[in-house]
């Protein structure tokens, strides 16, 4: 089969022919209709995250918002069928028995399995994946539509949810790409009064199409002065990679605001602990999501209240897509297809 495969760090990925994977009894064969391209594949291939290097797989196959057909199956799974429509999230394999998991946070397992990281994920025609862990996507969903709502959908969507935001609060959203612009459909499903930032005019206009009550560009805006000015944010969700993005959104709550990490720069971020004891502020940051949150979150897009805007390209532009991250060109998510 053909696979966009890493084979080291701040290398181009390399098209080539490997070998279809080989399954275990209670593994599932997918064939790959559509695999959205995140900015964690693009901080995998480049190195970025020192802390999960020592992990990856080399040579690995990124790609972890899959979508696609099962065409095989092993002999002991019971729960899909061949022709099923399933996910594959970011979330590969988790344990079920460790402390994590047994409290209902599956997405801290210590023994988990990381798509497109420790295994092979779907920058490739097929890619295999624990039948527990593949997720049914509705009929009513296209591969595309649902490919990116594995990461990018059901990461935002359990921040959000976390956050426990409701009605009529004021909610931020720094970054409008592939996370921040279903950040502000699921905000305005909830109710809350939305403003978006971004340094795009286009952006911007996006996320006012899509629900945004407000809008500022951070270029030419002063957004903690105009955020402040009307009491602060109940929530601000930074869905930036950029670490100016986080110095903004945090002087932006409003005393018992709470910011949420979501978007995942290079290098580390600080906050002032003054400043966040005199308004009692809250950080909180999110790991995808588990698999109640993705069958959540895709009801919400099945139901017509998120979509995401995709564009198609070829597997074998996977490379020129990631290029396109790098310089902050894509405003949705790129879904990558296989003829």
């Amino acid at each position: 089969m053909k696979a966009a495969v890493l084979h080291d760090f701040k290398q181009p990925l390399t098209i080539e022919e490997v070998e279809r994977p080989k399954l275990h009894d209670d593994d599932v064969l997918i064939k790959v209709e559509a695999c959205g391209v995140c900015h964690s594949d693009l901080h995998v291939a480049d190195g970025d995250w020192t802390q999960l290097a020592g992990i990856v797989k080399k040579p690995v196959i990124l790609g972890h918002e899959i979508a696609g057909s099962v065409v095989e199956k092993g002999a002991a799974v019971k729960n899909l069928q061949i022709g099923d429509r399933v996910g594959v999230p970011w979330l590969h394999w988790s344990c079920g028995e460790c402390e994590f998991c047994r409290e209902g946070n599956e997405n801290l397992c210590v023994k988990q399995k990381i798509t497109g990281v420790t295994v092979d994920g779907g920058f490739a025609e097929f890619v295999k994946a624990p039948a527990s862990h593949a997720t049914k996507i509705p009929e009513n969903l296209s591969f595309v539509e649902a490919a990116p709502l594995f990461c990018a959908g059901v990461t935002v969507y359990r921040a959000i949810k976390h956050a426990k935001i409701s009605r009529g609060q004021r909610l931020a959203v720094f970054g409008i790409g592939g996370l921040g612009h279903i950040a502000v459909q699921i905000g305005r499903a909830l109710g809350a009064e939305i403003t978006a930032i971004d340094i795009s005019d286009e952006k911007l206009a996006l996320a006012k199409s899509l629900g945004a009550s407000n809008t500022l560009n951070a270029a030419s805006t002063d957004v903690v002065k105009a955020l402040r000015g009307k009491g602060g944010v109940h929530v601000a969700l930074v869905a930036s990679a950029a670490t100016a993005a986080y110095d903004q959104a945090f002087y932006c709550l409003r005393p018992t605001g709470t910011l949420l990490a979501v978007g995942l720069p290079a290098r580390d971020i600080c906050f002032p602990p003054i400043m966040m004891a005199a308004g009692e502020v809250r950080i909180q940051a999110s790991a995808v999501g588990t698999r109640q949150d993705l069958t959540e979150i895709l009801a919400m897009a099945a139901a017509g209240e998120v979509r995401c805007l995709t564009a198609t390209r070829p597997l074998a532009q996977a490379n020129q897509v990631l290029d396109e991250l790098r310089h902050g060109r894509v405003p949705g998510r790129v879904v990558l297809t296989c003829p």
